[in-house]
């Protein structure tokens, strides 16, 4: 077992969540159960990166930070994948920039959650897929490793077509050869993993995020938005045609498997946990890392965003009944079966009062429609090369997610180049169905929208374990997060579960299904929603002694 002091003598809640994250309460000391005090991290060559103790008094050490840095990075990528850039792009073309308040609150919520993760790696030694296995009961730690595979079969799915629409561009060749490609490449890039250490993977993750912020901001810059209405876009309102771009952009923004990538990523730096002092600065140097990347992540997200708002945007198409659309101004983009050009109802103007007809966009046809906006061709090529370099940064981390919840839920050790071959046969089938339907867009559409539903579904199942051992004393002893930080989260995981649920009813609502179907989907929703609770069990029946000994006492005052 693996002791932290017990500092009784310090104050309870006196500094922010993950700043000074010692102080948040006081109690028993850190022990771990069912497992040693460092992570089974596999990172090749280099099992653990060495990390130097500041002396005392020293509050920030850049040399030291640079041996914190990478895991918030590789993280990160999860806000940047070709799911989340298509929520974006969408977004802008869709609603305008008004909706970027709510993309800044989904990076907020994604960064405490992610915080919170890494931290209880950090304290305890073990990542949040261990502490699934070894606090819950076999058959739920079960379900949640299914839930999470599902999660990230389902993103693997996204990176994959994302990948090879960049293909289609660059290279002009089908969709569905890009699909086969990409069923290859991940193995290439993982053998820098492989072979050389963790280090040369952040690195290299780190070069393609600045080659999407690059020419993301390229093409926001040649766009050239106006700054007042990206102001504007801060100021919280939503139009009633927007809601549901809202509620999906929230949903694409948060991944489920990422909150046990992130927590697994913290075991590749060696902490030293027998003094207190070390798991403070690994808590303080993992926030500014978290912090710092997905900073950078937000700033793409709102380059994207902003481009394709002031690049075609347009009242008239995001209040059409078969709505919300956006103003393309090339024929080749318009959809004739959903907006016909002769319909006066579906002629538009983009911002800069280019002519256009009200039709769908996608990742596909989005470097097109940028391009032509925007009268400069090179533009759709920029565009390309950064959804390439999201679809390969994101297939890397999502394999790495994959490999650690697979041992951490199951304890199964198998070859990374096994665990590649496995996932991508997987999700090469829908992938290579969506690559024949590469002329319908708005089929291209619905079927990223229902990815990022399937992503929304299992969000659950990593959020509420994380609140729950984030709250737990006999987890995190003295690191556990105080009563403010308890209700706080309590609110997000509401907020953030309230919001997916709301994006998956309006979505099957519509659906003209038999009403066995609709049976069968009531039945599912109360296991769904068993579970779920079944994750937070003791916490809430906690909360209900606690409620219910109050009500006693003050009855007996009485």
């Amino acid at each position: 077992m693996s002791h932290v002091p017990d500092p009784s003598t310090e104050e309870s809640n006196s500094t922010p969540l993950a700043i000074d994250s010692s102080s948040i309460s006081s109690g028993k000391s850190v022990e771990l159960v069912d497992g040693p005090s460092e992570l089974p991290v596999r990172t090749g060559k280099e099992k653990q990166v060495e990390i130097p103790i500041d002396p005392p008094g020293v509050k920030f050490s850049f040399r030291t930070f640079c041996k914190y840095a990478g895991p918030g990075w590789l993280m990160s990528l999860a806000y940047l994948d070709p799911g989340n850039l298509e929520a974006d792009l969408q977004a802008g073309a869709f609603t305008g920039f008004q909706l970027l308040w709510v993309l800044l609150l989904a990076h907020i919520v994604g960064l405490i959650l992610q915080i919170l993760s890494s931290r209880l790696a950090a304290v305890t030694g073990k990542h949040l897929a261990e502490h699934c296995r070894a606090r819950y009961p076999k058959w739920t730690a079960t379900v949640l490793w299914i839930m999470t595979e599902i999660a990230i079969i389902g993103s693997d799915i996204q990176e994959v077509l994302g990948t090879a629409i960049a293909f289609k561009v660059l290279l002009n060749i089908p969709l569905w050869a890009g699909t086969l490609i990409t069923a290859v490449d991940t193995l290439t890039f993982l053998t820098l993993h492989l072979l050389h250490g963790i280090r040369v993977l952040e690195a290299f993750i780190f070069i393609l995020i600045l080659t999407m912020m690059a020419c993301f901001f390229i093409d926001m810059a040649i766009s050239a938005p106006p700054a007042v209405d990206i102001f504007k876009g801060f100021i919280p309102m939503v139009a009633s045609y927007a809601t549901m771009q809202m509620v999906g952009l929230i949903g694409a923004v948060i991944m489920p498997h990422n909150l046990y990538l992130h927590s697994a990523l913290t075991g590749s730096r060696k902490i030293d946990r027998s003094e207190e002092r070390n798991i403070q600065q690994a808590n303080k140097y993992f926030f500014i890392d978290s912090t710092s990347s997905l900073s950078v992540s937000f700033l793409i997200n709102l380059a994207m965003v902003s481009a394709f708002a002031h690049g075609m945007s347009s009242l008239q198409c995001a209040t059409l009944p078969q709505g919300p659309l956006a103003c393309l101004v090339t024929p080749e983009d318009w959809d004739r079966s959903v907006c016909s050009p002769s319909d006066a109802a579906c002629q538009c103007h983009t911002p800069e009062g280019i002519a256009g007809v009200c039709a769908s966009i996608g990742l596909e046809n989005a470097a097109g429609a940028l391009a032509a906006v925007m009268y400069f061709g090179a533009v759709k090529y920029i565009f390309a090369v950064g959804i390439l370099a999201a679809g390969q940064a994101s297939t890397l981390t999502g394999t790495l997610a994959g490999q650690y919840v697979m041992e951490g839920f199951m304890r199964w050790k198998i070859p990374m180049w096994f665990r590649v071959l496995i996932t991508r046969t997987i999700a090469l089938g829908p992938a290579l169905a969506f690559a024949i339907l590469q002329g319908e867009i708005r089929a291209m559409n619905g079927v990223n929208a229902w990815l990022n539903i399937l992503q929304s579904i299992q969000l659950p199942f990593a959020l509420l374990p994380v609140l729950h051992f984030s709250m737990s004393r006999e987890v995190l002893g003295r690191f556990v997060i105080g009563r403010f930080w308890t209700a706080v989260m309590w609110i997000l995981a509401c907020l953030v579960i309230g919001v997916n649920f709301y994006l998956v009813i309006e979505t099957i609502i519509p659906l003209n299904w038999p009403w066995y179907v609709w049976v069968i989907l009531a039945i599912v929703a109360c296991l769904y929603l068993w579970l779920c609770i079944s994750c937070v069990k003791e916490d809430l029946m906690g909360a209900a002694r606690k409620v219910f000994g109050r009500c006693a006492a003050s009855i007996e005052a009485s």
